[in-house]
């Protein structure tokens, strides 16, 4: 999908009118506003050239150049909003703070506890300038308790929550999930919860400040494991691509380089149906592999058999000839194939916008369609590009203050 700089109007936006004060960062939060700017909110989103977004500092930058807004990653978590550099050490840049705050519907962030109360933006402190104000915070472990302010990025929280533990392989260290893994995970619990505080506001008029713990929500992903020590006292460990139950369930190497093909047999029906896919029917019969338990005893030797056939293999091919048998299968995808991927062009997922220091590149579009309340998808903004416009037409500032504050690194 194309779009022009200026995004594709809507007549009827979900958060049309809404007036949100952002102050989040890298991942998390970012992407949880982003919600709100694609949706019709007007989200102004509070940095500084002395304290950018460590995001947009972050590959890949656009034509592989770096620079402070050349960062396709940080765009893509930011799209539609307004940008204001305010140098938060600055006492007049907290009392510029203070004054957005009273303007604002709601205000997220998501530093460590204790922060924005140090700055006098605390939710107590703003609730008594603007009572109906939705205040959401974010952090590693929640406000209160021995570790509310430990800080830390995903790959921290990924280990604490569990599932550092549990990604691998049984006879080697753990390895970290991709990238900022509970970042990834949060943001739709995120939108929930503060788009329910925003409909009881609607309906009562009361605001509140919305807590919200990384790691415990971390929690919800890890349920099975979590349940099985509560209830049997055992601590499940890695496993590589095994299942406690099915054989065989793996993903096995394709023709071509790096090429792999996931196939899973739930039942002897699946299993006959494979044999018969990869022209090896004299597996069903095989006495090590006659039934489910047997797989699971001799899985180590049933891949290798699957493997010897699959490796001779296009991975698209073999995984619609499982497909059709019914046999649950899907090719390992890596990025070129997700840009080719018929069923996300078919839903015009990727959004492809013209950024004035990136050029043209793709954002993700939502996961979900909106028909009354359809997305208008805008690029990124520069680090301060909308300073001016900001202090002067939400704050009511006159050219010549700006420029002052600007020259004395207030808004910088």
């Amino acid at each position: 999908m194309e779009v022009t700089p200026e995004g594709t109007p809507s007549p009827s936006q979900a958060f049309q009118g809404l007036k949100v004060l952002d102050f989040c960062w890298v991942a998390i939060g970012p992407m949880t506003t982003r919600y709100f700017s694609d949706f019709g909110a007007t989200v102004v989103r509070v940095e500084s050239v002395h304290r950018p977004d460590v995001l947009r500092q972050a590959t890949p930058y656009g034509q592989g150049m770096p620079g402070i807004n050349r960062s396709a990653y940080y765009a893509n978590y930011n799209s539609g909003k307004l940008s204001l550099s305010l140098n938060m050490m600055e006492s007049r840049g907290r009392e510029l703070a203070v004054q957005l705050a009273t303007w604002a519907d709601v205000i997220t962030e998501n530093y460590t506890p204790g922060v924005m109360e140090r700055w006098g933006l605390g939710y107590e402190d703003i609730q008594s300038l603007n009572p109906s104000v939705v205040m959401f915070s974010a952090s590693m472990q929640g406000r209160g308790g021995p570790f509310s302010s430990h800080p830390g990025f995903g790959p921290v929280l990924t280990a604490l929550s569990g599932h550092t533990h549990m990604t691998g392989w049984p006879d080697r260290a753990p390895t970290s999930p991709y990238g900022a893994y509970t970042d990834f995970l949060l943001p739709q619990l995120a939108i929930a919860a503060i788009t329910a505080a925003l409909d009881y506001r609607r309906r009562t008029g009361i605001g509140q400040h919305l807590d919200m713990s990384q790691l415990e929500g971390s929690l919800g992903f890890m349920a099975t494991a979590l349940i099985d020590f509560a209830a049997n006292g055992r601590i499940q460990n890695r496993t590589g691509n095994l299942h406690p139950i099915f054989a065989p369930h793996s993903a096995y190497r394709c023709k071509g380089i790096d090429r792999w093909c996931a196939i899973a047999c739930r039942n002897e029906e699946e299993w006959r149906q494979l044999c018969h896919v990869l022209t090896r029917q004299n597996l069903a019969t095989d006495p090590r592999f006659y039934n489910m338990e047997l797989r699971k005893r001799n899985e180590m030797a049933l891949d290798v058999e699957i493997s010897s056939c699959t490796q001779h293999m296009d991975a698209s091919d073999l995984m619609h000839l499982c497909q059709s048998a019914g046999i649950p299968a899907g090719v390992v995808q890596n990025c070129e194939d997700l840009f080719a991927d018929p069923q996300l062009t078919f839903r015009e997922h990727y959004v492809f916008q013209n950024h004035p220091e990136i050029g043209r590149h793709a954002y993700d579009g939502h996961a979900f369609t909106l028909p009354e309340s359809p997305p208008n998808y805008r690029p990124a903004p520069l680090l301060g590009e909308h300073t001016m416009q900001i202090c002067r037409d939400i704050l009511g500032m006159s050219e010549a203050d700006v420029l002052k504050l600007t020259d004395d690194g207030v808004l910088s």
